[in-house]
């Protein structure tokens, strides 16, 4: 649905964005994630036709975004991290306003607006105005305008910026609910809001494309190997031996139990090559009669996922 293919932009001597590519696919929500700087913006920008790429291509919906840029636009809806509003328009005034933008006929373009409305929880607003509402309801409105037209991709730029914690929730469960229904390309550099909604992740740093994929397999990928956390009840030492002699598994670590989950049971983090070593270590303790109360993978979160690579890119750069 979405296809970004070597982009490079320049502003002056400057560059902003070097040989970008990645994909998004239908009914993805995807995360562009990214510090201050790196590169996030300028590429939502291009990707909805603020502006050219110098190099490269892009494409929405099958259309290339520099040869079709209208029909593109018609396709998807837009959220800046920066929401434009008159303050002095109700919420409704103004999702009308931009209906007239975007759609034809009178009927439809009212249809659409009580679509919205309901969708982004903003009925109760809906003649209030705009100047007087919280930052998390101009948000929604943003969203709300977003919507108009029943885009088949949306570009969020850092959608939940600025807004308390009540309202991040709310407005990550309504964009988590369109999932499945639009594609979503949002971009953040809060590391914990793009874990909870995105399916995937793209991570951006310094106009460069550090790594794309699910949290879980960027961090078997970075770690080299799978790590399974493993809680049971039985003699230590007998588990402790069999766990360290399936094959493949370069080490097995025993925790203390203060380090446990639960009350039962010891606790070991085995390390293996082998990605699929859950189920033979469920076998083993099976098996030998033991009782199995947790056996789950370990996995870097995206905190430590971004840190990671960004410290490799500066390795590599030094």
């Amino acid at each position: 649905m979405i296809g970004v293919q070597n982009v490079t932009k320049y502003y002056g001597q400057v560059c902003a964005l070097d040989g970008v590519s990645f994909s998004v696919k239908s009914g993805e929500i995807v995360g562009l994630l990214g510090p201050n700087g790196s590169g996030k913006t300028t590429l939502m920008r291009i990707l909805t036709g603020f502006f050219p790429a110098t190099e490269g291509s892009v494409h929405v919906a099958g259309l290339d975004v520099a040869t079709s840029s209208l029909e593109v636009r018609n396709r998807l809806g837009y959220l800046p991290e920066s929401v434009v509003l008159y303050p002095d328009m109700s919420v409704r005034a103004f999702l009308h306003f931009c209906a007239r933008v975007k759609i034809d006929g009178t009927v439809q373009r009212r249809a659409n607006v009580e679509r919205v409305l309901s969708e982004c929880a903003l009925e109760p607003m809906a003649h209030r105005q705009m100047g007087t509402l919280s930052k998390g309801y101009r948000q929604r409105v943003g969203l709300a305008q977003a919507l108009l037209g029943k885009p088949e991709v949306l570009i969020l730029d850092e959608p939940t910026v600025g807004l308390d914690p009540n309202q991040v929730i709310d407005i990550r469960e309504l964009i988590k609910g369109l999932g499945g229904k639009v594609t979503i390309l949002l971009s953040s550099h809060i590391l914990h809001e793009v874990e909870l909604m995105c399916e995937r992740v793209v991570i951006i740093d310094k106009g460069h494309i550090l790594a794309e994929d699910t949290t879980d397999r960027l961090s078997e990928r970075i770690q080299g190997a799978a790590n399974v956390r493993v809680r049971a009840s039985g003699p230590r030492p007998s588990m402790l031996n069999a766990l360290r002699a399936l094959k493949e598994v370069a080490q097995v670590t025993e925790h203390d139990q203060e380090d446990s989950d639960g009350p039962e049971g010891a606790v070991f983090t085995v390390r293996s090559s082998n990605h699929a070593i859950a189920r033979e270590i469920a076998q083993t303790i099976i098996h030998n009669g033991w009782a199995l109360h947790e056996l789950r993978p370990v996995t870097l979160d995206l905190e430590a996922l971004f840190v990671r690579l960004t410290r490799e890119e500066q390795k590599e750069a030094a």
